[in-house]
């Protein structure tokens, strides 16, 4: 059941109730004499976790907090699989918070994922779609990963790898009228990603040596969202004709040496989740390790090189929309890409390795 804001927490009820009553009685005795409570300052076994324990209620963004049940009538629950196991090295879980008051009707779900990356070619591209958007900011500290506001993906060590695949905890929202929410500061929804990637690996029992930590503050992506230009993702050669009647805008995120993302949607759509364009380039292994298995090909828009010693992938995914819209071609488009950013990293001419 949805827990409201102002209420007592099922979880503290049950544990009272399980207390013997003389305990129980001593414990209320003793609160009463010193005029504290365990829920009301927050603290010891009465504070809400979610997620296999990763995240404790008024910990991190406001969605965890009080904050967010402050509209009328709103609610927060969550439900959870059984942990991720050697056996079974996958989990869901999911905190909503809602309202079903008339004056103000409401939705907003955060859904958290552990498991391997989709094993299917079209089904993986989706899920980079999602994940490598131009709108997260990669993580610091040289973690496989990138967070924005509203989604958040870090890669595990390939000793969490599942058949082959590699495996990685990620974050994304859902809300009434679809799409996703900002859940806080990107900083903090690192934060929540770590946090969940400690304890699912742990379960798991995959955990790394060091755990996934940062030490260093966050760099922004390098622009915002605006309207899709020529050339597209400010890369030389990447040219589209978008037609006078289609309107598109694009999202340049990261533009680094071992990491480069850009996106693309429709205006009409508002589905950012499925870029209608998408460009990546990368160098960081783990982070290349998720393009393994896809086909690949300048004409279906994956090759891999090798620039100072790392192998480097080069990808380009373009959606029905916009195929067929390349100039001088599509083929030709995703050549300029891996031609341009394999020289903007002093990495060559590019092409297969």
């Amino acid at each position: 059941m949805f827990r409201r804001g102002n209420g007592m927490a099922g979880k503290a009820q049950g544990r009272q109730s399980r207390m013997p009553a003389l305990m129980a009685a001593g414990v209320a005795a003793a609160l009463a004499a010193t005029g504290l409570g365990l829920w009301a300052t927050d603290s010891g076994p009465f504070r809400d976790t979610y997620c296999w324990g990763a995240w404790q209620q008024d910990s991190g963004p406001e969605f965890l907090g009080e904050g967010a049940l402050a509209r009328s009538g709103a609610e927060r629950r969550a439900t959870e699989s059984a942990p991720p196991s050697a056996d079974e090295p996958h989990g869901t879980c999911t905190v909503e918070v809602a309202s079903t008051d008339v004056r103000a009707t409401f939705h907003r779900k955060l859904v958290l994922e552990y498991g391997a990356v989709p094993a299917g070619a079209r089904e993986r591209q989706a899920w980079i779609a999602r994940y490598l958007h131009g709108s997260a900011s990669p993580l610091p500290d040289e973690l496989p990963g990138f967070a924005a506001g509203d989604r958040a993906v870090l890669v595990l060590p390939s000793s969490c790898d599942v058949e082959g695949r590699p495996a990685a905890v990620t974050i994304r929202t859902e809300r009434d009228r679809g799409g996703g929410f900002d859940i806080g500061p990107r900083i903090e929804v690192a934060g929540m990603l770590l946090a969940a990637a400690r304890t699912a690996a742990r379960e798991a029992g995959c955990a790394p040596a060091a755990p996934a930590a940062m030490s260093s503050p966050m760099v922004k992506v390098a622009g915002k969202d605006e309207l899709a230009g020529t050339p597209l993702c400010r890369i030389p050669g990447l040219v589209f004709e978008f037609g006078k009647t289609a309107s598109y805008e694009e999202q340049v995120g990261v533009v680094g040496d071992r990491l480069q993302t850009c996106s693309v949607w429709s205006v009409r759509g508002q589905v950012q989740d499925e870029p209608a364009a998408q460009f990546v380039m990368a160098g960081e292994p783990r982070i290349a390790a998720l393009f393994e298995g896809l086909p690949e090909g300048v004409d279906r828009g994956l090759v891999r090189t090798v620039c100072d010693g790392r192998r480097t992938v080069f990808y380009g995914r373009v959606e029905p929309g916009l195929q067929g819209r390349g100039r001088p071609g599509d083929r030709q488009v995703f050549e300029n890409f891996v031609a341009s950013v394999s020289k903007r990293i002093g990495c060559g001419a590019g092409g297969g390795a």
